[in-house]
């Protein structure tokens, strides 16, 4: 197994912009960025959601469990928090987005975030945030 690689293509790997984080994406020696330990969270905010949606359904994209990762993240902190981290309306348009692709796995990923939209005690810290249901992708 080949060893990450650090990707050069990022202007500000804090903030990449949707065509950086295609490309890397798409790099599948490409190792995440060492300026933080949870890069996740950093992309896991409202201006990247398009793009990692985008990349959580194409089953040929190298990093496709890590953008899948990013959704699990982005839903659960929109419910955990009351929709202040992302408004409520945000999350049902990226949602019908979402639904819209019939990806399989990003479908689960919209079922298992409207039942937690609807039973929040359906949050399981290892499940929604450390990436066990992008690892393991079922319907709740």
């Amino acid at each position: 197994m080949q060893e990450p690689v650090r990707f050069a293509g990022f202007a500000s790997p804090v903030s990449p912009t949707p065509e950086e984080l295609r490309a890397w994406a798409a790099d599948p020696t490409a190792g995440a960025p060492q300026i933080a330990a949870q890069w996740d969270l950093l992309l896991a905010d409202d201006p990247l959601m398009p793009t990692l949606v985008e990349l959580a359904a194409d089953p040929m994209c190298p990093k496709r469990t890590f953008a899948l990762h990013c959704l699990y993240l982005y839903a659960a902190d929109a419910v955990r928090t009351g929709f202040r981290a992302h408004p409520k309306r945000k999350v049902r348009k990226l949602l019908d987005r979402a639904d819209s692709l019939g990806d399989a796995w990003v479908s689960l990923w919209v079922h298992n975030t409207k039942a937690l939209i609807s039973d929040p005690d359906l949050f399981d810290y290892k499940e929604w945030c450390q990436g066990g249901l992008a690892r393991r992708p079922r319907r709740l």
